[in-house]
Parts: structure tokens; sequence; C-alpha cells
């Protein structure tokens, strides 16, 4: 008689699959849109226009509230230190105008740090996509830029000094020479805090309104000519000076599209201020050169103005091209 084997056993019972794992928390950051230009890497799942609106408004008021907290505590400093006539419109922004160079400059480079945090807060993306489609600053290009920009100054400023001397206008006040006692300390201010100046301009209008606009509008021309007079309106200049800032947001963000990134924008911002507070300084007329107002750029500057750009333009896209720096993310 053939015992009763029992109950059948359903396959797998004692060996039971076991749980799926839990999906991973997903990042805030969202990826970074591929095969897209520089001025659409704001594009991601969550872009709205309210995102862009709220983030710029923001970083207008952080701009204000970042400068009046550096001038406030730069009062505070100049002070202690004996620093005389703070906000004296008639020998600069502070008595001595190497101290006030220092606030000045801080006042606008510690304004980068809100520019990244807005990115990655409002728009929910990695900040390095404010730099280039690597996601990153690409330094080597940045050094390459540097160096092209230095000979695009240097032409820029020998037609501008050769179109004075043609058109009989003196430009000896141009260059002059204070001694190193004086220099230096100008010297140290502009090589230490000058690129972080300019760098959080970059990153302002042709970092962050630049894409702002540009996650929304397909043709990069309102962001760049948009940008560009936002960045001039913030300049004190005569109708020259204003030509010439305005010239130099447009070019450089039509550049920032072309080389996928905000290297080129930036070495040229850099060693341009650079080059413009160091003769300033050497000359001994720092203190003018901090109040816009006081600033003179004569026409014949434009000419200088339309070799520089027009130089650095072609360098940079001819070696852009050379060298194959990318244009497009991946």
């Amino acid at each position: 008689m053939q015992e009763n084997p029992g109950p059948q056993v359903p396959y797998g019972a004692q060996y039971p699959y076991p749980p799926a794992p839990p999906s991973p928390p997903r990042s805030w950051f969202l990826p970074m849109p591929s095969g897209t230009r520089f001025d659409h890497l704001a594009r991601n799942e969550v872009a709205r226009p309210w995102r862009a609106i709220v983030g710029t408004l923001a970083l207008a008021a952080l701009f204000l509230i970042v400068a009046t907290v550096v001038l406030s505590a730069g009062a505070v400093v100049a002070v202690i230190l004996g620093i005389p006539a703070p906000l004296d419109v008639n020998t600069g922004l502070f008595g001595d105008p190497v101290f006030g160079m220092v606030v000045m400059l801080l006042s606008i480079a510690a304004v980068l740090p809100f520019v990244f945090g807005l990115a990655a807060l409002v728009q929910r993306r990695r900040p390095g996509t404010l730099s280039s489609v690597a996601g990153r600053l690409r330094w080597t290009w940045l050094a390459t830029c540097a160096g092209l920009a230095l000979l695009a100054l240097v032409a820029g400023q020998t037609v501008q000094v050769l179109a004075l001397a043609v058109s009989g206008e003196g430009y000896a006040d141009m260059f002059g020479w204070v001694g190193w006692e004086r220099f230096l300390p100008a010297l140290i201010v502009i090589v230490l805090l000058v690129p972080f100046q300019a760098a959080a301009e970059e990153y302002i209008f042709r970092g962050w309104f630049l894409q702002a606009v540009g996650a929304h509008v397909r043709n990069p021309v309102w962001g760049i000519l948009i940008g560009a007079a936002l960045f001039a309106s913030l300049h004190g200049y005569s109708w020259t000076g204003l030509a010439d800032v305005f010239a130099f947001g447009a070019v450089m963000g039509w550049l920032a599209v072309r080389t996928g990134g905000l290297e080129a924008a930036i070495a040229l911002h850099v060693m341009n201020n650079m080059l413009a507070f160091g003769l300033s300084a050497a000359a001994g007329t720092l203190d003018d050169a901090l109040i816009q107002s006081k600033v003179v750029v004569p026409w014949q500057a434009l000419v200088g103005v339309v070799v520089q750009f027009g130089l650095y333009a072609f360098g940079v896209l001819y070696l852009a091209k050379k060298r194959s720096v990318g244009t497009i993310s991946g």
C-alpha cells in the first residue's frame, strides 16, 4: 500500500525570493540635458518660467544686500583702522584708495557663492553647469584664453594710443609711476581679488542670466543683448564708456554660446580689469578710477576696442575649433 506523501509543497515556498531592494533616493540635482548649447543648460525637467524670474529677482536682491553688508563692514573697519572719510566722493570710495578698492571688489566677488546656490536650489542643477557644457570650468582652455586676452589687450591699447596721437589728443596721463611703495599694495589686491570680481560678474550676466533666458527662449540673441544692456546699466561711465561695456557684454555672451562656456569671457574680463586697475595704480590715479563718473573714456578708445574685441573673438573661435573645444553638452 503506497504511503501518503503528504500535501504538495509549492515550488519555491521553502526558498522565497528575497525582497526587492529599495530604490535609491533620487538626487536633488537633475541630470544636465545632453546635446544642448551652453545657454540651454538650465532646460531640465523642472524648468519653469517662475524659476527663472524668482531666481533672477533673488539674485538682484542678494547683490544689493551683499554690497550693503560689505560696504557697512568696510566703513566699520575704516573707522577702526583710522582710514579717513569713508564714502567720500571727493577722494574715492574711502580715504585710502587701496582700501576702497578692496571693499569695492569684495562687494562684487562675495556674490559668487550665491549665484551657485541659486542654480542648485531654484533650478535643481549642479553649479558646474553655469561654467560650461562640460559641467565644470575648463582650466586649460581658460589659461589659453587668458594668454590670448593679454595679446588682444596690448594690441587694443597700442591702437588707442596711436589714435590719440593722430588726433592730437594727449595720452601721457594714461601712464605714470608712483613708485613701488605705493604700487605694490595695490598690485597685491588686484592680483588676489580682481579674478573673483570679474568671474562673479560673468557668472551673473553670461552664466545665470543667459541660461535663465535660454531655458525658455531658443534664440540666444535675446539673452545676450538684454544681459549686455543690464551689465552696462550698472556702470556710470560716459556714453563712450557705456558703448564699450555694452559691446563687451554682447561679444562675451556670443563667445560663451559659441565656445560652450564662460572661460573666454572670464579670461578677457580678468585681464582687462587687472590692466585697467594696474595702470591707474601705477599712475597714482586709483582714487579717480574707483569713481566711474570721473573716468573719462575718449572716443578714440572705441577704435582700440574694435581691434581688441575683433582680434580676441577671431582668436578664440580659431583656437576653439583647432583644439576641438566642446560646444554641446555630452
